[in-house]
C-alpha cells in the first residue's frame, strides 16, 4: 500500500531535484491533485499545499479521512470507492462545495456540521451490512439545510426520507434503487397517522419548494397507481421526474383533470346533503 506524502506529490509532478525552498514554493501553488487508483491507503500531511482546491483520491484503499485539516481552500473532494466507514475531520474545510463519498462503508451521514458552503453530497451505494440502511444525523442535515442543492443517496436500502425536509434549497435529489414505498398513506391507524403523514413523498415535496429534478427509479413506490401523476400535481417546481421531463401540457392536463374530479366530488356531496335533508323533511312530515 502507499501513503500520500509531499515527496510522492513532488515526484508525481515530475519535479527535478531542486532546492527545498523551490519545492516548497511549488507545493504551495498546487491547486489540483489527482491520485486516483494509486493503491493509497493513508493520507499524509498535506499542510504545505496551501492552495489545494481539488483533490482526487477515488478508487484507492483509504480507510480514514485524515490530515486534510489544513487544506482550508479545498472546494472539491473525491473519495468514492475507498474503505471509509466514518465521515470525520472535515469540519475545517469551510470552502468545500462538492463531496463525493459513494461506494464506501458509511452507515451514518454525519460529521459535516459547519460546512455551510457544501452544495453537492454524493453518498450512493454504501457497502452496508445486509438489512441495514443509510441513516442521517439530524445535526448534519440541519447544518446543510440552507446550502445543499444536490444530494445522491441511491442504492442504500433507504425506506424513509422524511428527514430531508429540512434541506430547503435542495433542487436535485437522486435516490434510485432504494426501498421507498409510499406516495401517501391513505389509511394509517390513529397511532401511526402522524408518522405516516410525514413519511410519504407528497409531504416531502410540499416542503422542498425548489426541487426541480428527482429520480426514484427502482423504488417500489414507482409501481403505485398514478404515482407520476400524483407527484406532478403536488409539486409545482418539479421539472424532471425519473429521468423524464414534465412538460407544461402534461402538468396542465393533470391540473384540469383534478379540478374536474374535485368539482364532481363537491357536487356529489351537495346532492347527498340535499337528499338527506329532503328525506328528513319527509320523515318529519309523515310523523305529523
Amino acid at each position: 500500500m502507499v501513503r500520500l506524502t509531499l515527496d510522492l506529490i513532488a515526484k508525481s509532478n515530475n519535479l527535478k531535484p531542486r532546492k527545498e525552498e523551490t519545492t516548497s514554493r511549488y507545493l504551495k501553488k498546487i491547486t489540483h491533485l489527482n491520485f486516483s487508483d494509486k493503491n493509497i491507503d493513508t493520507i499524509g500531511d498535506l499542510s504545505p499545499c496551501k492552495s489545494l482546491s481539488v483533490l482526487y483520491l477515488y478508487d484507492n484503499h483509504i480507510s480514514e479521512i485524515t490530515n486534510l485539516n489544513y487544506a482550508t481552500n479545498l472546494t472539491h473532494l473525491y473519495l468514492q470507492n475507498n474503505c471509509i466507514s466514518c465521515i470525520e475531520n472535515l469540519r475545517s474545510l469551510k470552502k468545500l462545495e462538492k463531496l463525493y463519498l459513494g461506494s464506501n462503508y458509511i452507515a451514518v451521514i454525519e460529521g459535516l456540521e459547519g460546512l455551510e458552503g457544501l452544495r453537492e453530497l454524493h453518498v450512493e451505494s454504501q457497502r452496508l451490512p445486509l438489512g441495514e440502511k443509510l441513516l442521517f444525523d439530524p445535526r448534519t442535515l440541519h447544518s446543510l439545510g440552507k446550502s445543499l442543492s444536490i444530494l445522491n443517496i441511491s442504492n442504500n436500502n433507504i425506506d424513509d426520507i422524511r428527514d430531508l425536509e429540512i434541506l430547503e434549497n435542495l433542487n436535485q435529489l437522486i435516490a434510485v434503487d432504494n426501498q421507498l414505498l409510499h406516495v401517501k398513506c391513505l389509511h394509517p391507524s390513529p397511532t401511526e397517522r402522524s408518522f405516516s403523514e410525514k413519511k410519504d413523498l407528497e409531504f416531502l415535496l410540499n416542503k422542498l419548494m425548489k426541487l426541480w429534478k428527482m429520480d426514484l427509479n427502482g423504488n417500489p413506490v414507482c409501481l403505485k397507481p398514478k404515482y407520476r401523476d400524483r407527484l406532478i400535481l403536488v409539486s409545482k417546481s418539479l421539472e424532471f421526474l425519473d429521468g423524464k421531463e414534465i412538460k407544461n401540457i402534461e402538468r396542465q392536463f393533470l391540473i384540469n383533470w383534478k379540478a374536474s374530479k374535485d368539482a364532481k366530488k363537491i357536487s356529489k356531496k351537495k346532492n347527498s346533503k340535499n337528499e338527506d335533508a329532503s328525506n328528513s323533511y319527509i320523515r318529519q312530515r309523515d310523523r305529523a
